[in-house]
């Protein structure tokens, strides 16, 4: 089996896309190699043009050729091409791929936007019997949701979710500074044909038409929405206040003060699922540290891609505190963290409130706990910023990221301050 090191430094050297080099996916990709031919089927899901065809085309393709895989023992069908149309009959499909397999080598078939077969999960789960065939396949989130991946591959299929560029990625493609690409990256995101365009108003409408065309289309047409004017206004809403706590009973509120009438509580939590299946946002719920329980309502909304939500705004409302918050969220959910907001109850003289820590991070046995604080300029805002951290009865590493480009250094308290290029750019930084 090839080393997967050298491969990646390989094809960094060697491999330019288009006007931009070719992206560092290494995180997808160890996952991949991780889930090679293990039974199931590889589902890759995320955001519509987050990268993941490329993923497994090229990028996984030639892993699996580097490996000592043979050519024709990688089966590779894009269903969306019109050449492909006969297969989108799943009887003509099957027998297709079951004529490709020859000889008892085991075989890789890769299906890009599966979606498109009628009757495909039929289809799959009957390749699953096949011994020598490991199969992979992405979807159009408008039919191919993780909601019905789990319905219709029930301990059959293993869910890979790729995310739009994180910052290091972005960076390593990116021609000028850090501080450069964090100002080009805070204002258009992470979607990989932002880095393919030359200026700022074919970033900007690239974005504006990615959502409008492609994410609301998809969303009303696969939910039959009939209050577009209230999906229209709930994603409003929620790009103005990214990091503020809501729930369908807050925007119910909202929409009787803007005049909005005849909305259901029940419309407003459809809505908010069908944003969440189509990845376009994440939540993140409310955990009492101290009581070591979930508080069900409310709740705070992430935009999976910060330029996706300034683009919503016409890039209005630009407050980098709380979009250097929503990217931090969206660096610990890619690194395989459980995100949660953090709430500790503190007692001043005879009352008691409760302070937020942004967010409680778990992985397997590791905990952290992450505040997000633009800058620390005196020692009464480092103080109020570790306020929440101190009153945390245990003894897990406490973190705040700042904006501000310095080694990592630790507090009087014993709290850690990350710089945000540093939180960022290496992997590992939570470990500092």
């Amino acid at each position: 089996m090839v080393d997967i090191e050298k491969y990646f430094q390989y094809w960094k050297k060697y491999s330019v896309v288009g006007k931009m080099k070719r992206i560092d996916r290494d995180l997808y990709l160890k996952k991949l190699v991780e889930k090679r031919e293990n039974g199931l089927v590889k589902i890759v899901t995320g955001l519509r043009r987050c990268g993941k065809s490329f993923l497994l085309d090229p990028i996984y393709k030639e892993y699996l050729l580097n490996s000592g895989v043979k050519e024709n023992h990688v089966i590779k069908l894009d269903l969306d091409e019109r050449r492909n149309n006969k297969y989108l009959n799943p009887d003509v499909l099957d027998d297709y791929i079951r004529s490709l397999l020859t000889d008892n080598e085991m075989y890789y078939l890769i299906l890009d936007e599966v979606q498109k077969v009628s009757d495909f999960e039929s289809v799959l789960n009957g390749f699953l019997h096949i011994e020598n065939l490991d199969i992979y396949v992405t979807g159009s989130n408008s039919k191919f949701l993780s909601s019905d991946i789990i319905t219709e591959f029930r301990g059959r299929g293993d869910e890979i979710r790729v995310f739009p560029l994180s910052f290091s990625e972005f960076y390593s493609a990116f021609e000028g500074s850090k501080e450069d690409a964090w100002e080009q990256y805070v204002t258009y995101g992470g979607m990989p044909r932002i880095l393919s365009f030359p200026s700022e108003s074919e970033k900007s409408r690239y974005l504006k038409q990615l959502f409008d065309r492609t994410y609301l289309g998809d969303i009303v047409e696969r939910n039959k929405v009939q209050r577009i004017d209230v999906l229209d206004s709930i994603i409003n809403i929620l790009a103005s206040s990214i990091g503020s706590l809501t729930n369908p009973n807050t925007l119910l509120k909202t929409f009787e003060s803007m005049g909005i009438k005849e909305v259901s509580i029940n419309t407003i939590s459809n809505y908010l699922k069908y944003l969440e299946d189509s990845f376009l946002i994440d939540k993140s719920e409310r955990f009492d540290i101290k009581g070591k329980k979930y508080i069900q309502s409310p709740l705070k909304y992430y935009f999976s891609d910060i330029g996706l939500r300034n683009s919503r705004l016409n890039f209005h409302q630009q407050e980098e505190t709380h979009i250097m918050e929503n990217i931090i969220y969206n660096e610990l959910i890619s690194r395989g963290y459980n995100v949660d907001v953090g709430v500790v109850p503190i007692r001043e003289g005879y009352d008691k409130k409760q302070i937020e820590v942004n967010f409680v991070c778990n992985q397997f046995n590791k905990k952290y706990y992450v505040q997000s604080a633009l800058s620390l300029p005196t020692r009464e805002k480092t103080i109020q910023e570790e306020r929440p951290l101190l009153n945390i009865p245990d003894n897990f590493k406490k973190i705040i990221v700042v904006k501000e480009n310095r080694k990592a250094w630790i507090t009087e308290e014993g709290i850690t301050i990350i710089g945000i290029f540093d939180f960022l750019l290496n992997k590992d930084s939570l470990d500092i």
